[in-house]
């Protein structure tokens, strides 16, 4: 509340402009006409140092609550931990689904390859030839059905909402990250594995139950690098601990969900080499790529760093910062 423009006219009028200012909008505290007449010079001094003594008292009282509400956690606490923007999610979400697009009509385009061009296992990476012909069922089908782990991190955020660590927005901002970096660590997968670098472990297995899938295998088996498994387990387990991180910054419990995460997320990807479907290699680099996409996809919704912009146009991408 502010006080301003108090005078005093010489034919013994008294005009007051005082006004309130309250969430965006203007209140005249006053009457119809603004003006009210006084009889002589004290009057009006005395309503001047009424209206004085009220603003002394009213910014004392502030003055004095500050240091209380400076303690308060719901005064320091950051508003909001991520932002979403039409800026920065519309083109990120077209550019991601041009990319998914183009990697599931890649991906779809995969085709068997011959015995005669197969590549030979001696043009295999050496840390990886021990691993050509490798094949197990139950790993095969526990590793699918690790996939119940992606509701981990919206789980956890959904759980900090119902307590009240967060609210609705943070929430529905995070989902929007996670959905965005799991497509997008897809999208990039499809079309790097239609590259067909090496097949799949099992399409070199002679016998048994290897032999058996590799001769009813897909042109997907021909592209083994890199392991969407591992990139979308380490997408999980980046967005599961990055959440924790933000809303609970000082948890002694920190490095335990870290820790418990990314141990998941690489037992994900073990059991996908002991199922004969990659290569140490190819897990390794899904690792990386999940991890990397997840951190580029939180920290450009950082509020910290809004000032940034994307732009897509028919093949052309860009960005723009603001300083």
């Amino acid at each position: 509340m502010s006080f301003i423009s108090l005078f005093r006219h010489s034919d013994g009028f008294c005009s007051t402009n005082a006004k309130v200012e309250r969430r965006g909008q203007v209140y005249l505290d006053m009457t119809e006409t603004g003006i009210w007449y006084y009889s002589t010079r004290i009057q009006c001094m005395k309503n001047m140092c009424f209206k004085v003594f009220l603003a002394v008292v009213s910014v004392s009282s502030l003055a004095f609550s500050a240091p209380s509400l400076a303690l308060s956690p719901e005064i320091v606490k950051p508003e909001h931990h991520y932002e979403v923007s039409t800026k920065l999610d519309v083109p990120l979400a077209l550019g991601i689904a041009l990319t998914s697009a183009l990697g599931v009509y890649q991906y779809c385009g995969m085709e068997r390859v011959s015995a005669g061009d197969l590549k030979p296992k001696s043009e295999l990476l050496s840390w990886d030839r021990p691993f050509a012909g490798r094949y197990s069922g139950w790993a095969t089908t526990v590793s699918h059905y690790s996939g119940a782990l992606a509701v981990a991190p919206l789980a956890l955020a959904g759980f900090s909402w119902y307590r009240g660590d967060t609210d609705g927005h943070d929430f529905g901002a995070f989902t929007l990250m996670f959905a965005e970096a799991f497509a997008l660590e897809n999208a990039l997968n499809q079309i790097v594995r239609s590259s067909q670098l090496w097949p799949r472990p099992y399409i070199y297995a002679e016998r048994g139950e290897g032999r058996k899938k590799a001769e009813s295998a897909h042109g997907e088996a021909y592209g083994s690098f890199y392991s969407g498994h591992a990139s979308a387990a380490f997408t999980v387990a980046v967005f599961t601990g990055e959440w924790f991180s933000e809303i609970y910054p000082n948890s002694k419990y920190k490095p335990l969900v870290w820790a418990s995460s990314f141990a998941l997320a690489s037992g994900v990807a073990g059991l996908r080499v002991v199922a004969g479907k990659h290569y140490p290699t190819d897990i390794v680099v899904g690792a990386l790529m999940g991890t990397g996409v997840s951190f580029g996809i939180l920290k450009l919704h950082e509020i910290c760093k809004k000032n940034i912009s994307f732009w897509v146009i028919p093949g052309n991408f860009g960005a723009v910062f603001y300083f």
